[in-house]
């Protein structure tokens, strides 16, 4: 048992069983266990491997949007280019250095990132010392002015709540203990409002799962970008449109675990609802394009073009790691379809790179029910 697993058996023990939202919040950002708290969990040494891990052309390709967003924009200067949950800053420094083909943009860039581990700040000032970041813990904190936000594989790691259907009821999933007052275990709560939880039809026996969290992260994102000016790019994985089914995932040393086994040594994450952010963002002012499968997204803003230049330039083992990963952020059965990116912008923006209405039609698409299955690479 990890001492964050005996700290809640004792809570629960005291108080009751707890929500999946708390069991996963507590999980991932306990002060003092926390799984994000004190550790790098990224690449072949951590857990799990994101996007910008694999290749430098992934974080190129959103500096170079993010370029082309800021000239739709209007080329506002200075412009705050914020990324979420930066990870080791891989992805940010890809993207700023990509950034300087356009230098009125690299120039006008502003850093912020929004963090809250103490060991990833660390990687990240290390990546980044060039570009002077700012660092804020929340993202309410980040300063005024029109903003190019990137999100990737964050709203993933958001807690969810999990409902079960039970003949003609929803009923929330509880985190409680077996027999025994020891080990961690889902148990049945009480009857819930379907109306509250935003029900969708779903057989007895069906799992659904919400994301307060991320819906009014969303709205913020929305609220902030209709007032100020501005595009949000949020990259992550889950079907087009909210269905029911079982997400929520454990994983440790690139292998998948029970998601009660492990607290706060076990990466948790859920797939996103992209409907419901796309909504609250719409709700709050904003406009919103996509979402799109990846795969599609990254060749019509130009991944293979910007492969085949680092290709010519490759020796055998870099070509072959340039292919790898170009396969693995594009390919249906890999990374392509699964996960999606979606804009959010200000309501008068044209369609951005990649998320025009008329572009050719990939035939990359998203599971309609919710799979559990690790989408992270190995």
């Amino acid at each position: 048992m990890t001492p964050l697993a005996r700290r809640l058996r004792d809570r629960i023990q005291a108080d009751g069983p707890v929500t999946v939202a708390d069991f996963m919040a507590t999980a991932l950002g306990d002060p003092e266990h926390g799984y994000y708290m004190h550790r790098d969990p990224l690449g072949r040494a951590g857990d799990f491997t994101t996007a910008p891990e694999i290749g430098q052309v992934f974080g190129e390709m959103i500096g170079l949007w993010a370029a082309a967003a800021w000239q739709a924009m209007g080329a506002p200067d200075p412009v705050r280019l914020v990324e979420l949950g930066p990870g080791r800053g891989t992805l940010m420094a890809d993207a700023l250095r990509a950034a300087r083909a356009l230098p009125a943009f690299a120039d006008a860039v502003r850093v912020h990132l929004v963090e809250t581990s103490p060991a990833l700040r660390a990687s990240q000032k290390a990546a980044l010392a060039a570009h002077d970041p700012t660092w804020h813990g929340t993202f309410a904190e980040l300063p005024e002015g029109p903003a190019i936000i990137l999100a990737n594989e964050f709203f993933d790691a958001l807690p969810v709540h999990q409902y079960e259907r039970h003949g003609a009821d929803w009923r929330e999933r509880l985190v409680g203990l077996a027999e025994g007052g020891e080990a961690l275990c889902f148990v049945t709560g009480p009857v819930v409002d379907p109306g509250a939880i935003a029900a969708i039809p779903a057989p007895s026996g069906a799992v659904l799962e919400s994301c307060p969290a991320g819906r009014a992260l969303a709205g913020d994102i929305g609220a902030r970008i209709a007032r100020a000016g501005g595009v949000a790019l949020i990259v992550d994985y889950g079907p087009d449109r909210r269905a029911p089914g079982e997400s929520l995932q454990a994983v440790r040393d690139h292998a998948a675990r029970g998601p009660l086994a492990e607290p706060g040594e076990a990466d948790l994450t859920a797939h996103v609802d992209f409907q419901t952010l796309a909504g609250a963002a719409r709700a709050a002012g904003a406009g919103v394009q996509g979402p799109v499968p990846q795969g599609a997204w990254l060749r019509r803003i130009g991944i293979e073009t910007r492969a085949g230049v680092l290709l010519r330039k490759a020796n055998a083992r870099q070509a072959k790691d340039i292919l790898a990963a170009l396969h693995r952020l594009t390919a249906p059965d890999q990374m392509g379809a699964l996960f999606k990116t979606m804009a959010i912008t200000a309501p008068d923006l044209p369609p951005l790179a990649g998320f025009e209405p008329d572009a050719e039609t990939d035939a990359e698409t998203a599971p309609e029910t919710v799979q559990n299955a690790d989408p992270r690479p190995a």
